[in-house]
């Protein structure tokens, strides 16, 4: 019998979608452990899906894909409408095919976050197949913790694991950190914050009276990797070292908790943060991009199905 040779041009076969969480686990889930740090955010992700139900994101249904040819997973991706398409590794070839296939299925993309190349090559296959316009919104470092040194001396204060009392100034601080990275919250901010607070992921920096003054989280461990997201301080109180103390303190935590690799995100355009974390031992291991997509304008003469194709067909 024969079999697919995976040496060919991907086409638009070779992406299966997978009807849910558990499906698209069962048929990627290997693949995505095998890298993890690359495929930190669908393992994440698919990670919050599956203990929060497929709404944590969002009223729209998860999209999921899997390219696979001959038995074996070379790529997946997975969207949670109304954000962005996360998308691992891909060749020029396979964006292609992928973009076809969700152009094809009428699908409505706000976005793509993706390595650098896998993300510009989308982009481009993307506006070339639908009209539509990409904008560059954020460059992006992916580090790794190598050696953690943590700041000294420290700053006035210590550090402690936000319990439920902080809930109110966890879900505020959440939607002020989304805000200052300009976007919306991509979870209901109450509901992030009872999360991250049952399950002890978020570490205070507070003075010496008890005032919290800069919060430091993390995802939970997933394929022996954990991610530092949401480091946070109010505009007020920066420039004191409260950030660094907490996001040292997280990544201490975690690490010790059993996560092989601790990592984060950076915006390439922030150097204060990037030297921070360079500071505290992380080190990148590679660049992602995020672009944004600008639907083209409908011509009048657009066939009313198609305009009215929702985004989960």
């Amino acid at each position: 019998m024969e079999t697919a040779d995976a040496t060919a041009p991907a086409s638009t076969a070779d992406w299966c979608l997978p009807a849910d969480t558990d499906a698209f686990l069962t048929r990627a889930g290997s693949f995505l452990h095998a890298r993890a740090a690359l495929h930190t955010m669908l393992l994440t992700i698919t990670r919050t899906l599956s203990t929060r139900g497929p709404h944590a994101y969002g009223d729209g249904a998860p999209e999921f894909g899997v390219l696979e040819r001959g038995g074996t997973v070379g790529a997946a991706f997975l969207r949670t409408p109304p954000h962005r398409l996360h998308v691992t590794p891909l060749t020029a070839p396979e964006a292609d095919a992928l973009a076809a296939r969700l152009a094809d299925l009428g699908r409505a993309l706000p976005g793509v976050h993706a390595e650098q190349d896998t993300a510009a090559a989308f982009a481009d296959a993307w506006c070339r197949r639908t009209g539509a316009r990409a904008t560059l919104r954020e460059r992006q470092r992916l580090y790794r913790l190598g050696e953690l040194t943590v700041p000294a001396p420290a700053p006035p204060g210590r550090a402690r694991v936000a319990g439920p009392a902080d809930r109110r100034q966890l879900a505020a601080w959440y939607g002020d950190f989304c805000a200052a990275v300009g976007h919306a919250p991509p979870q209901d901010p109450d509901g992030w914050a009872d999360a991250r607070a049952e399950a002890g992921e978020v570490v205070l920096w507070e003075l010496p009276d008890g005032t919290p003054v800069a919060m430091a989280c993390r995802s939970p461990i997933v394929a022996g990797q954990s991610r530092v997201v949401g480091v946070y301080t109010p505009v007020e109180l920066r420039g004191r070292g409260y950030a660094g103390a907490a996001t040292a303190e997280v990544s201490r935590a975690v690490a010790a908790e059993g996560a092989e690799e601790v990592l984060l995100f950076t915006d390439l355009a922030n150097p204060t943060s990037n030297d921070l974390y360079q500071r505290l031992g992380y080190r990148p291991i590679a660049d992602f991009t995020v672009y944004d997509f600008e639907a083209p304008a409908r011509d009048a003469t657009t066939p009313a199905r198609d305009a009215a194709a929702p985004a989960g067909a």
